[in-house]
């Protein structure tokens, strides 16, 4: 990124709630939460002229949203991709902007993800026909993301005694996280027993190893600088990011050796080069939640701890609120929703604002307690900069890092 470092910007962030059934189309959701990120930032329909997106099969398309809320536009593209895009998103908003495509860029992502389009392959999806590149798994049974994730993590566990109660530690830290979100789904706090006593979905899977799934919208909004001294909130500024780095094989990952290892481990030396900061530097993580192992590798490829010492890492308190370098601070895909990823760049953006949405009585004012039991605080103490990173699979991913 290097000249581009901290030339642009977060300004607007927002959110419809997070449920199991919606009732509502995709599109009336990505207009909602648009208009709440637009409100966020103090940005009028004529000051918005970019739109990105991003389905899955789902969704909708940019000229809808626009039209329902008054902006007309001089760049847009919707993408097809899942976990690695927000993140890659916003670098192509930084990319419009420079070129001089557009000024202001809204980003959105808008999915009825239990009660229409189920990852899993459930709901609509199951009736989609076989073709491509699915013809090398769904006719034997490789269907879902977790029967396609879990060799990763079983061969982890074999190389380098990484147990299960180790990881079941990322869902208790996230539980606890989202326990003081007022928006989470799944408020209830868990312990390592309770995921390991959960039934199994795919060895070595546990059910509470497993994201929730939810249908939601969320949107962002990425501007210049120099734009976002005249709007409402704080500017976030974007130190560096990174788009969909992959591994050496694209396609079929378990043909790249070592599988234990994922795209951060490539993603990881540029969008730190970038930013000029190393992992120590950072105060706050947002990792893809889908399950927990998947926080696991990726803290371990960036660089927060050495290769296979994952396990330990981040069953040391490190990633909780009030260690380290807390993860997920809204509970992430575990506990507050599932987005593909765009909750948890939302989620670092008002934590460096100082402004996350807890309990505390004068939370909106940016006046926390620090007190992180139950139902209480859910801000990082003195958040300076952050870093999301984004999963789509083992083999690509995507990097953001942020500063206040």
């Amino acid at each position: 990124m290097g000249r581009l470092t901290d030339k642009y910007c977060v300004v607007g962030v927002g959110e419809t709630a997070y449920t199991k059934d919606s009732g509502r189309t995709t599109r009336a959701m990505a207009v909602e939460a648009v208009r709440n990120a637009m409100r966020d930032a103090g940005l009028a329909a004529s000051q918005v002229n970019g739109m990105l997106s991003y389905h899955g099969g789902d969704s909708c398309v940019s000229p809808e949203v626009a039209s329902d809320l008054g902006i007309r536009l001089d760049f847009y593209m919707d993408c097809s991709g899942g976990g690695s895009s927000t993140e890659a998103l916003v670098g192509l908003a930084i990319g419009a902007i420079e070129v001089g495509m557009c000024e202001t860029v809204a980003i959105f992502r808008s999915m009825n993800g239990y009660s229409e389009v189920r990852i899993g392959g459930t709901g609509r999806r199951a009736a989609a026909p076989v073709t491509g590149s699915q013809l090398l798994g769904r006719p034997y049974g490789m269907v879902s993301a977790g029967q396609n994730f879990a060799p990763v993590f079983m061969r982890h566990m074999m190389e380098y005694g990484t147990t299960s109660a180790q990881v079941a530690a990322v869902k208790v830290a996230h539980s606890k996280h989202a326990s003081n979100n007022p928006k989470a789904y799944y408020k209830k706090r868990y312990t390592v027993e309770d995921v390991l006593n959960s039934r199994w979905i795919c060895k070595p899977l546990h059910l509470l190893d497993c994201c929730v799934e939810t249908d939601n919208a969320t949107a962002i909004i990425v501007t210049s600088v120099e734009r976002a001294r005249d709007l409402r909130q704080r500017p976030v500024y974007i130190m560096g990011v990174v788009g969909r780095v992959t591994k050496a094989r694209g396609d079929t990952f378990y043909n790249d050796a070592p599988i234990t290892s994922v795209a951060g481990k490539y993603a990881g030396p540029r969008v730190f080069g970038m930013a000029g900061v190393t992992p120590e530097d950072i105060h706050v993580t947002g990792s893809y939640d889908a399950f927990t192992f998947t926080t696991m590798l990726q803290l371990e490829d960036y660089g927060f701890c050495q290769k296979g010492e994952g396990g330990q890492y981040v069953s040391s308190g490190i990633i909780e609120l009030g260690g380290k370098r807390p993860n997920n601070v809204n509970g992430g895909h575990l506990c507050e929703g599932y987005t593909h990823g765009m909750n948890m760049v939302i989620e670092n953006t008002r934590q460096l604002r100082g402004l996350a949405d807890d309990y505390c009585p004068q939370a909106h004012e940016g006046v926390h307690t620090y007190d992180y039991a139950e139902g209480r605080c859910r801000q990082v103490r003195d958040a300076e900069i952050s870093m999301n990173m984004g999963w789509a699979n083992p083999v690509t991913g995507s990097a953001l890092i942020m500063r206040r």
